[in-house]
C-alpha cells in the first residue's frame, strides 16, 4: 500500500480514538456532575441501642434522608457511649436516654439545643413463673430487692447505656453491689441481644417497653413488673457544640433535630407499633416540658 494510504489510514484511526476520548470525557464529566448533584452529605447519629433495635430508627431515618440533603450513619452504642463520641466531636447529633448524664455532658459544654423528643418505660422481665415473686412488689426497688433476696438470676447490659445507668441506680438506692450477687452476670451488649441471653439462662433483666415488645416473640420472657412513675425512660436529642469541634456538620445536625421535634415525625413516633403490637413503643413529646412528663 503506498506509504500516502498508510499514514491517512493511520491519521483516520488516530482521529476516531482521539473522537471516542473526548465523548468519553464528556459523558464521564455529565455522570459526574450528576452524582455530585444527587449526593447527600453525612450526618452521624450516635444513639442507644433501643432506637435501633425497636426498629424505630428503620422508620425515621429513611424519612429524613427522603425529605433532606443528607445521609444518617447510624451508630447505635450504649447512651454513655453516644455521650462519649459528642465529648470528642466523633458524632454531629446524638439520640440518648440518660437524663442525669446528659445534663453533665451539656454543662461541661459539649452539646447544644438538647430537645425531649419521646418517652417509654423501662419493665422488669423474667421468667412466666417469676421465681422471685416480683409481681406482687410494692414498687421498682422492691422487685429489684426480691431478686436480690431469692439469689435470682439476673442479666445486665453493663455497657454504660442509660438502661444500664437506671439498673446500677436502682441498686445503689438499695445499697447492693450487684456484682457481689451470686446470678449476676453483665454481656456488654445491647438490649436485643441481653433480653436474648436472659431468656437463654430464664433469668431477669431490665428493658425498655419499646424493645421488650419487638423481641417478644423471640424470647421465652414476659413482663414481671411494670407502671411504676420511677420506670420512665426519655429521650432527648443533642446537637454537638460546633464551637468545640470545626469539622461537624452543623448543618446536618440542626436538619435531624428538627426533624425529630416536627410534627409529622412526633406524629410518626406516636404511631409507631400499634399495627404490629397493639400498642405505640414510644410517646412523643415535643414541645413538653420535663415536668410534663414526670422528670425533676
Amino acid at each position: 500500500m503506498p506509504s500516502f494510504f498508510v499514514a491517512a489510514d493511520m491519521l483516520h484511526s488516530t482521529y476516531r480514538k482521539l473522537t471516542l476520548l473526548a465523548v468519553f470525557v464528556v459523558v464521564a464529566a455529565m455522570l459526574g456532575g450528576a452524582a455530585c448533584g444527587d449526593s447527600k452529605k453525612d450526618v452521624i447519629l450516635a444513639t442507644t441501642t433501643s432506637t435501633q433495635d425497636s426498629g424505630l430508627l428503620d422508620v425515621l431515618v429513611p424519612a429524613f434522608e427522603k425529605q433532606s440533603d443528607y445521609h444518617v450513619k447510624v451508630i447505635a452504642v450504649g447512651t454513655g457511649q453516644a455521650l462519649e463520641m459528642g465529648t470528642r466531636g466523633d458524632a454531629d447529633v446524638l439520640l440518648v436516654h440518660a437524663p442525669s448524664s446528659e445534663k453533665e455532658f451539656m454543662d461541661a459544654g459539649n452539646g447544644v439545643n438538647r430537645q425531649l423528643v419521646m418517652h417509654n418505660d423501662y419493665v422488669i422481665v423474667g421468667p412466666e413463673d417469676d421465681p422471685a415473686h416480683i409481681k406482687s412488689a410494692a414498687d421498682a426497688h422492691a422487685a429489684m430487692q426480691a431478686i436480690a433476696d431469692a439469689g435470682g438470676s439476673f442479666i445486665s447490659r453493663g455497657d454504660d447505656s442509660g438502661t444500664n445507668k437506671f439498673e446500677l441506680k436502682l441498686w445503689k438506692d438499695l445499697n447492693i453491689d450487684p456484682k457481689s450477687l451470686d446470678n449476676y452476670e453483665e454481656t456488654g451488649q445491647g438490649m436485643g441481644a441481653t433480653l436474648q441471653v436472659a431468656g437463654q439462662k430464664n433469668a431477669y433483666t431490665i428493658s425498655d417497653r419499646g424493645t421488650f415488645l419487638a423481641y417478644e416473640d423471640k424470647v421465652a420472657l414476659v413482663i414481671d413488673f411494670e407502671d411504676d412513675p420511677p420506670l420512665l425512660n426519655v429521650y432527648h436529642v443533642i446537637e454537638v457544640n460546633p464551637a468545640k469541634f470545626d469539622k461537624l456538620n452543623v448543618e446536618g445536625a440542626k436538619a435531624f433535630a428538627a426533624f425529630m421535634i416536627a410534627p409529622a415525625t412526633q406524629e410518626l413516633i406516636g404511631t409507631f407499633g400499634v399495627d404490629k403490637y397493639g400498642q405505640a413503643l414510644f410517646t412523643p413529646d415535643a414541645g413538653k416540658s420535663e415536668a410534663d412528663v414526670g422528670l425533676q
